[in-house]
């Protein structure tokens, strides 16, 4: 039986379903991976899915007759990271965003689909989050699938000589036939851009990093207008700092 999820600020008048048991297959990283930052129209039997799964797949993540799917990323200090397939009649999004029960608020950290806003992520983060100790609330505990989920909002000029190896490894254990893990990993993180861009800064006004791209969400700081104390909580959580 599904589990129904409760997101207060979110989108009224949606059947919200806990997701996480989607993280067990393949055909989902794979979907999911390919929908946001991939490309949809690759053979799916490349990576090792099956094509008849990556279709049923496909067409679950996108069907707006069912409740949304909701994934989570529970992390320090009480934040949780979520992604929702938000599949309306006419359109179909992938919404990225973080919350914490006591701001009132979503700090939104991107979206694909009909209004892409990118990226949401720096490679810290993203790894921070990826890795962040595990506690009894509910969501995905496996690093490699955490890390696969929230891998869509990535944007970060200064990317480490082993992030390929890292998201390549992530693919594999994730289902990825292990042979075509590393050539995936390159086309999801793709080349780096020729203008040093986009570069993640902290200014004297808010302790949480904000993003140079004009098209992310975070060139303001994240979920604005919580209290400075909230703010120092979730950029200390974002670093990794307890």
């Amino acid at each position: 039986m599904a589990v129904t999820v409760h997101i207060p600020e979110y989108v009224e008048d949606c059947a919200l379903v806990a997701g996480e048991d989607l993280a067990r297959e393949p055909a989902f990283w794979l979907a999911h991976l390919l929908l946001t930052v991939g490309d949809p129209s690759e053979d799916p039997e490349r990576y090792g899915v099956g094509t008849s799964a990556y279709e049923e797949m496909v067409e679950r993540l996108g069907n707006p007759e069912e409740p949304w799917p909701v994934l989570r990323v529970p992390f320090d200090g009480g934040h949780t990271a979520y992604v929702v397939y938000a599949n309306f009649e006419d359109l179909n999004n992938v919404d990225f965003f973080v919350r914490h029960p006591e701001w009132g608020r979503l700090g939104y950290l991107g979206q694909y689909g009909a209004d892409e806003a990118s990226p949401g992520l720096s490679w810290t983060e993203l790894t921070v989050l990826a890795e962040a100790a595990q506690d009894k609330r509910e969501g995905l505990t496996d690093g490699s699938q955490r890390l696969l989920l929230l891998l869509p909002m990535l944007g970060d000029a200064d990317m480490p000589s082993e992030a390929r190896p890292m998201v390549a490894q992530a693919l594999s254990r994730c289902g990825i036939r292990s042979d075509a893990a590393d050539e995936l990993a390159t086309a999801l993180l793709g080349e780096q851009e020729p203008d040093g861009e986009p570069r993640w800064t902290v200014t004297t006004d808010n302790p949480i990093a904000v993003c140079s791209s004009s098209n992310s969400p975070r060139r303001i700081p994240l979920a604005l207008g919580i209290t400075p104390g909230q703010s120092q909580a979730l950029a200390d959580a974002f670093n990794g700092r307890r």
